[in-house]
């Protein structure tokens, strides 16, 4: 199996990066490569199983964009046939077709019909809770710290069904993006980390049927959380 992290001197923010670690622990037969920003990716040439970006600095989504560009194609082929991806945070920004910032509009690599606003001077930071939009469904808990907010067009499909929080922006039902085996989502935690249940689920998606590694003890750390954030109590904004 053949995973790639695209940029992780980038996509290293909220220590997300600890999805990575989280894989190695359970895939330890795995070739996990980083490929560094001036570095050539591997997905244009090789089989990839799982290509994955984490969340970055606002100045950093450009240059990605610019270092991604000569290769929409090769991203788009391994999106239709199924390749597995996970986008945590803002990355999965850079794959509509624009960013609208305070001072002008950046052209995305235009793969998804969606667009993000940003707006520097409102950070938006809360607790989430929701449901996965397809079967089976399980319940996900996770955290959002970002200046911008997604929109997307009807026909993409959304990843989480919101039950308490905000979702890609404030009018939406659904956080993330869920297509051919691509996620995107905003939430950071890391995700993997934080629900064991779905770390399961993405394990077997992958072709994994091992347990992920310390499932009995994050399973414990899952369920407090998420009995937390299920009180009416707790406030997630």
């Amino acid at each position: 199996m053949k995973i790639e992290i695209l940029y992780p001197e980038l996509g290293n923010l909220f220590g997300d990066m600890a999805n990575i670690r989280y894989l190695k622990l359970c895939l330890k037969d795995a070739d996990f490569i980083e490929t560094p920003l001036d570095g050539t990716p591997a997905f244009p040439d090789q089989d990839i199983d799982l290509i994955y970006m984490g969340p970055m600095t606002e100045h950093s989504q450009e240059r990605a964009i610019r270092r991604l560009a000569p290769y929409r194609e090769a991203l788009e082929t391994h999106i239709e046939r199924g390749t597995h991806f996970l986008f945590t945070g803002n990355s999965m920004e850079l794959l509509g077709k624009y960013i609208k910032t305070d001072e002008k509009e950046l052209k995305g690599l235009q793969l998804f019909d969606m667009h993000a606003v940003r707006t520097m001077a409102n950070r938006h930071n809360s607790l989430f809770l929701g449901e996965t939009a397809d079967a089976p469904h399980m319940t996900i808990v996770g955290f959002n710290s970002r200046f911008s907010h997604l929109y997307p067009s009807d026909s993409l499909p959304g990843f989480i069904k919101v039950i308490r929080g905000i979702g890609l922006n404030p009018q939406s039902a659904f956080e993330g993006i869920f297509i051919n085996n691509f996620i995107g989502t905003y939430l950071l935690g890391p995700i993997l980390v934080l629900n064991p249940p779905f770390a399961a689920r993405f394990l077997r998606s992958l072709g994994i049927d091992t347990e992920p590694a310390f499932f009995t003890e994050s399973l414990v750390a899952y369920q407090k959380r998420l009995a937390e954030f299920q009180d009416k109590k707790t406030r997630l904004d």
